[in-house]
């Protein structure tokens, strides 16, 4: 068990430290997990905690949940570090362990940045994890299906962690204005606004809104009564950013790509970057912007350019790969590419034409001629039977009937004149009038 020096002072800790929840009703946020009768909480409240995985961003609980699991289980809880321990460290812990379980004493070994072991680390746990000597908490950043080890991964529960909501992390902020570990003994004046402003700044990140908190406060004016008053000014200088009127989760996020989305269909490059520069200014995610903008390149440029998709993908990898703020000059780049591409929304219209056909035909057999016939009982039920393989033939497609009997005839893919897709329209009539003369 660890013991604090002497000369140590809970003040000279960075606020999130100080203010770390002390128990499941201090915890802010994943009331999936954690709401009354849920299963994690009432793990946890039994004492009864099997190996787990917790998956989530930093700054949303994950270590946290993990120390007070440490205050309430009767284990013994040892904390390890994947950044600092090796094979060895983990030896030494698992012969611990087993000697605990000797006794009837069980242990849980807290692993954060549990992605960070390698196979050779992570394989050490398994015969422990396995045979019972060890109970596993491993917590991550990173996708547990692609980081931990399969065998490792199937012993496991995994639970996702979900970004702290707005509101969460308001009522977080609120609390460290008040309680006595944050700035509760110091007089405070913040308002709502402000404190929203933090709190969307942190994009569901817990230690993030605290530490903008507390940067905001030690860099405000004291006025003579000795109030911290935080003003807007203050604010802006400490997130680098103008409070921007943009609600994420509000009507102005839809006006605003709303806007970004009709720019670049009315080929105004200008107003696209623009409405793109308001949404990342303001804090919105990258990935979401990269998303629709992937959207766009198929709804509103199809084959009349199909780089434009290419583009768009490349800019969402680009995204996920460097983030912000470094990834806005590839979003610019797709933005900018999409409003000066030739447009077409044939690809949209085909496909809604075909969903009315398809919701109303759901019943409509495949034709016998292109079903698969795996089995001798459906060769003699014909299926397949007649099937025309277009590779055999000069042409490379045949006349053979694909649609349902009820649909022969329906055309729904009717390109336009633009970029590409003048092309597109001369093969495809050359294709039907072939077809037709066969």
């Amino acid at each position: 068990m660890e013991q604090n020096s002497l000369f140590e002072n809970d003040k000279n800790q960075p606020l999130p430290s100080r203010l770390r929840p002390r128990d499941l009703d201090e915890f802010v946020g994943q009331k999936h997990l954690l709401g009354e009768g849920r299963v994690l909480r009432k793990l946890i409240e039994n004492d009864n905690i099997t190996s787990i995985i917790f998956w989530g961003n930093p700054g949303i609980g994950k270590t946290t949940l993990a120390r007070i699991i440490a205050n309430k289980t009767n284990s013994q809880f040892i904390d390890f570090s994947a950044v600092t321990s090796g094979i060895k460290e983990i030896k030494l812990v698992m012969e611990q362990a087993e000697t605990n379980r000797k006794f009837g004493q069980k242990t849980i070994v807290f692993v954060d940045e549990i992605h960070r072991f390698n196979k050779a680390q992570q394989d050490a746990f398994l015969p422990f994890v396995e045979k019972g000597s060890i109970i596993l908490i491993g917590a991550t950043t990173e996708n547990p299906s692609f980081e931990i080890n399969s065998a490792l991964l199937s012993r496991c529960k995994v639970f996702v962690f979900k970004p702290l909501e707005t509101e969460d992390l308001v009522s977080l902020l609120k609390r460290a204005i008040t309680d006595e570990r944050g700035f509760g003994n110091e007089k405070v004046e913040v308002d709502d606004e402000a404190l929203t402003a933090i709190a969307k700044f942190a994009n569901g990140d817990a230690r993030n809104a605290l530490s903008t908190l507390e940067m905001v406060v030690l860099n405000s004016d004291v006025d003579n009564d000795g109030v911290i008053k935080v003003t807007k000014e203050i604010l802006e200088q400490c997130i680098s950013k103008k409070s921007l009127l943009y609600d994420k989760n509000g009507e102005e996020h839809y006006n605003i790509i709303s806007a970004l989305h009709k720019s670049m269909r009315n080929s105004d490059p200008d107003a696209a970057v623009y409405w793109l520069a308001r949404m990342l200014e303001s804090g919105e995610d990258p990935i979401y912007i990269a998303r629709r903008v992937t959207r766009f390149a198929a709804e509103d440029v199809g084959l009349a350019d199909p780089r434009a998709l290419e583009i768009a993908v490349a800019a969402y990898q680009a995204c996920h790969f460097i983030g912000m703020p470094e990834c806005n000059v590839h979003l610019t780049e797709a933005v900018i590419y999409m409003a000066m591409a030739p447009k077409s929304n044939a690809m949209e219209v085909a496909y809604m034409k075909a969903a009315s056909d398809a919701r109303n035909s759901i019943a409509e057999p495949v034709p016998l001629v292109i079903r698969n016939a795996p089995t001798k009982l459906m060769k003699e039920l014909d299926y397949g039977k007649g099937y025309q393989y277009a590779h055999d033939y000069e042409e490379k497609m045949t006349s053979m009937q694909c649609l349902p009997d009820s649909l022969v005839g329906r055309e729904y893919y009717i390109p336009t004149e633009q970029g590409f897709e003048v092309k597109y329209k001369t093969r495809l009539e050359q294709i039907k009038e072939w077809k037709k003369n066969h």
